[in-house]
């Protein structure tokens, strides 16, 4: 039965046999062509038109990155709401527990609350930002958004 396996039609392709003398088709140069860089391995032509000025340098540069740019991880409330049902967060919640969940990384970017989702606990969160609606909510709700 094993010996009888074989794969699809077209979808094992036999190597090209190159070198084999003049009268193969594939002989001498083997499909390279002349002499001259090309015929060569290791070919770094990538980008060269021959001459004329290249496409990459004709188009002019747009834009920057920043290095000061600060990325900011976003955490809803449902996301939160979810963690504390789970058992995976307590009532108490401080940046290093987030972390330790592996949600954000505190070294690369900061992390920002938003307000999508209705209040199911009371909690007390500490985050390096939050929206304005999820500050107003929390404190009608009697929870407690900390903004280090």
């Amino acid at each position: 039965m094993l010996n009888k396996l074989k794969g699809n039609k077209g979808s094992r392709k036999s190597k090209k046999c190159l070198g084999r003398g003049i009268a193969s088709g594939k002989g001498k140069t083997c499909g390279r062509g002349g002499k001259g860089q090309t015929a060569r391995s290791g070919v770094a032509l990538a980008g060269f038109e021959g001459g004329q000025m290249p496409l990459y340098r004709r188009l002019p540069k747009r834009g920057f990155t920043s290095i000061n740019k600060e990325s900011f991880k976003i955490i809803n409330l449902y996301q939160i709401n979810y963690l504390i049902k789970k058992k995976k967060l307590k009532k108490d919640i401080k940046l290093e527990d987030i972390e330790k969940l592996g949600i954000f990384n505190s070294k690369k970017e900061k992390l920002k609350l938003l307000g999508k989702g209705v209040f199911e606990h009371k909690f007390n969160i500490e985050v390096n930002s939050a929206s304005k609606k999820m500050i107003e909510n929390a404190s009608k709700n009697g929870s407690a958004v900390k903004v280090i």
